[in-house]
């Protein structure tokens, strides 16, 4: 890969999202229909995480997935939404990490591959 980036052209805030789930194939569902919607541009399904955290006052530890979803911030709040929809989980992680430099035009492909937020 070539050295050269960039930030996203004014106005185009690309975002990479975090969003664990049970298993491979439940994240690799989500993550198409999040592709087929428009609302992210590429999904990133990996496999072998192993979790711990605290929930209803108890420790666990379990192995999940996770899936990196690209998408830009005016679709943010739908993306969402669609995932606490869609998620078997009650609490879905859902962390949005802003992009501060990437190549181009990758960032524009991101940017393009998304559907801009209805006015």
């Amino acid at each position: 890969m070539s050295g050269d980036s960039a930030e996203p052209d004014v106005g185009v805030e690309v975002y990479v999202v975090l969003v664990t789930g049970p298993d491979r194939e439940s994240l690799l569902r989500l993550g198409r229909r999040l592709v087929e919607e428009e609302l992210a541009a590429c999904v990133n399904v990996t496999e072998g995480v192993r979790s711990v955290y605290r929930w209803q006052g108890e420790v666990h530890e379990e192995d999940e997935g996770l899936a990196l979803v690209k998408t830009t911030r005016g679709r943010l709040d739908d993306l969402e939404a669609r995932v606490v929809e869609l998620h078997p989980y009650d609490e879905p992680e859902f962390l949005a990490l802003s992009v501060d430099e990437g190549a181009r035009s990758y960032l524009d492909w991101v940017a393009n591959s998304v559907t801009p937020t209805a006015t």
